[in-house]
């Protein structure tokens, strides 16, 4: 079979959403910086921030991360989103290309092997990502309805998604939302924790 070509565009894990991954354990493997990327990962498209992402985002910055929004979109939907989040930004970020990776990275004062990137699109969160050498997170995207050229990216990424399944079963991970009386998640994604104690070995 020729599924080891698609490696490049492959996960280290795909979950169903950004809002409940286990940070808490992201942060105590020595995770400082997370790359999320905003359209149909943190918000609908060109939705505003709403209240849910408000608070995950005083979350991170209460457990000590850095964040930075990277965003292949023009500056005011991407500026507009970071200062209600209260986080860095990186607008026209030409993913895949890791220049847009590299000058979040510079903006949270981190490095690879303290970064991980969350993204709901192959060709260009996950796959840049990877060229950069940060741990990525793919979440499936929240809104099913999208734009005609983002529709003809996602026909192309179903075989490779199907590939990846093949040697990821139980993917995509369900993970435990914000729960919205006590902004904290009770997420216990082991294979995630264990993913990042494994990278932390390697580096």
């Amino acid at each position: 079979m020729f599924f080891h070509i698609w490696k490049p565009f492959y996960p280290r894990v795909w979950a169903d959403s950004a809002y409940g991954l286990p940070y808490e354990s992201m942060a105590k493997k020595g995770i400082q910086g997370l790359i999320f990327d905003v359209d149909n990962t943190l918000a609908f498209h060109n939705v505003p921030a709403d209240d849910k992402a408000v608070r995950l985002f005083a979350r991170l910055h209460q457990l000590g991360f850095r964040t930075c929004l990277l965003s292949n979109n023009k500056e005011p939907r991407v500026k507009a989103f970071a200062q209600a989040v209260d986080s860095y930004y990186v607008y026209k970020g030409g993913k895949p290309g890791v220049k847009g990776y590299k000058k979040a990275m510079n903006k949270m004062g981190t490095v690879p092997k303290q970064t991980v990137a969350v993204g709901d699109q192959l060709f260009t969160d996950i796959w840049g990502a990877n060229r950069a050498g940060i741990y990525s997170i793919l979440v499936s995207p929240m809104n099913p309805k999208e734009e005609i050229q983002i529709v003809l990216k996602r026909l192309l990424e179903i075989p490779i998604l199907f590939a990846y399944q093949r040697t990821h079963p139980g993917e995509p991970k369900k993970t435990c939302q914000i729960m919205e009386d006590t902004d904290s998640s009770f997420c216990t994604d082991i294979k995630l924790a264990g993913d990042l104690e494994k990278k932390e070995r390697e580096t």
